[in-house]
């Protein structure tokens, strides 16, 4: 169990903000793929065509979406959700109305989610996630919450030292969010435990291979014969044993200095191998449509900034809170 303080440390405070810049970044980039006239022109249709195999409820509330789009206009509603996108980067990137903005963020990405993303349906053989909308409502639930906090004055000098270990503090926060992540890692986890993921685990990586740069294909390539070396069976029962003990960790709380930058590592490997780097990348789009230059991307962000949460530096740290640490 980590030690919980009651004040943010100057150097989680900077970390709090890099992140939240680094995330601006990655939304700005989207933002720039959907103001591209190929989207404004053929949202309505792109919507229309990737819908299928929905639960009969959820297909009915799609539709009903649908037809309010047409009612509105497309025209409109695309301009909305673009003006939408620019303004999230803007606050993103400067940290201006960030609590204001990070609740519409929530909601946006439980509507993509819900709507465009109909909540990663369906599910079937070959199913890995629930789709990337989820993640950016987890990400902005967590940029919504460090908002005060990157402002708060820090800790008068050792006035954090003598708290007991886990009594409560401004960080207790987080713990809604590390739980919603362990979840959503749990659901990836399961079926990743799926016959058909063991054995089709190399065609994961390469049919990302499609229409990318020649430099992505060769890595891809190097990658699956590492894979074919070892086995997919094999390769693919290591990831699913991984994700299994990624989401105990974070539901539980524990082992999270070892799990937390193994799940940042992990999941960079997916997004430069399965997820292509989030491409290829044309007007419009992304080679993954609905997500900020991928999705994996997303996951590592997460990790990191759980990261910044639960660690603190050791040369931030009074003796008496180390000893505490040490022996937690």
């Amino acid at each position: 169990m980590e030690y919980t303080q009651s004040y943010p440390t100057p150097g989680q405070q900077t970390a709090f903000g890099a992140l939240r810049v680094v995330f601006g970044i990655i939304w700005l980039i989207n933002s720039w793929f959907q103001v591209q006239s190929i989207y404004l022109g053929h949202f309505l249709q792109w919507f229309a065509e990737n819908h299928s195999g929905e639960s009969p409820w959820l297909h009915t509330f799609i539709v009903w979406i649908f037809h309010g789009i047409q009612l509105t206009g497309t025209l409109p509603v695309e301009v909305t959700i673009a003006v939408v996108d620019i303004l999230l980067a803007l606050s993103l990137l400067t940290g201006l109305w960030l609590r204001f903005f990070g609740v519409v963020g929530i909601l946006y990405g439980l509507f993509v989610w819900s709507t465009m993303g109909a909540l990663g349906e369906p599910y079937s053989t070959g199913a890995t996630d629930p789709g990337p909308g989820i993640v950016y409502a987890i990400a902005f639930l967590l940029i919504t919450l460090a908002a005060p906090l990157e402002t708060q004055e820090p800790s008068p000098t050792g006035a954090d030292a003598d708290r007991p270990p886990h009594s409560a503090g401004a960080f207790d926060r987080f713990t809604i969010g590390r739980i919603l992540f362990g979840l959503l890692w749990a659901f990836d986890a399961s079926w990743k435990w799926h016959p058909y993921f063991f054995s089709h685990f190399a065609g994961y990586v390469t049919q990302a291979e499609a229409g990318q740069p020649a430099w992505i294909v060769a890595y891809d390539q190097f990658v699956v014969h590492v894979i074919h070396l070892i086995g997919p069976g094999i390769c693919g029962m290591l990831v699913a044993i991984l994700e299994t003990l990624l989401a105990v960790s974070l539901l539980s709380g524990k082992w999270l200095r070892l799990f937390l930058p193994l799940g940042a590592l992990f999941t960079l490997g997916i997004w430069t191998t399965a997820e292509g780097w989030g491409g290829p990348y044309g007007a419009g789009s992304t080679g993954m449509p609905g997500n900020l230059v991928g999705n994996a991307v997303l996951y590592s962000f997460i990790f990191a900034f759980f990261m910044v949460v639960y660690y603190r530096l050791y040369s931030e740290r009074s003796p008496v809170e180390s000893a505490r640490l040490s022996e937690a």
